[in-house]
């Protein structure tokens, strides 16, 4: 396992991207790499429109599990519980639910744990 914590700035979706691929590098895992930096940059830029408060961050923790199974969680310590929805600039969890073998959102105090799983190999 491996985490960062970013501050609240756009910046920091880039920042996110590329910790998920060194990380991924590190562990000898190329396959769905490019997925996986996009679901990763998904799910870091729904924290900081909808999760990261004022003056807080959001923590982006990466496993890799003995089932070749990956998994990306962002905590972020907004209120409500991320869902898809129609807005026209609110499509990043249609991409998620596209590319990922599975997704989901866990609540945790304060805020959310918004997850996503790739199988490999």
């Amino acid at each position: 396992m491996r985490d960062r914590l970013y501050l609240r700035s756009p910046r920091t979706v880039a920042a996110a991207r590329q910790f998920t691929r060194d990380t991924l590098h590190a562990w000898g895992v190329d396959e769905r790499l490019d997925d996986m930096s996009l679901c990763v940059s998904e799910l870091a830029t729904n924290a900081l429109r909808y999760g990261v408060q004022p003056g807080r961050g959001y923590l982006l923790r990466l496993f890799g599990f003995e089932d070749a199974t990956v998994r990306a969680e962002v905590h972020d310590s907004g209120p409500g519980l991320s869902r898809i929805t129609d807005r026209p600039h609110g499509q990043g969890l249609t991409l998620v639910q596209a590319l990922a073998d599975g997704w989901g959102v866990v609540p945790r105090t304060p805020g959310k744990i918004v997850w996503c799983e790739f199988r490999i190999g």
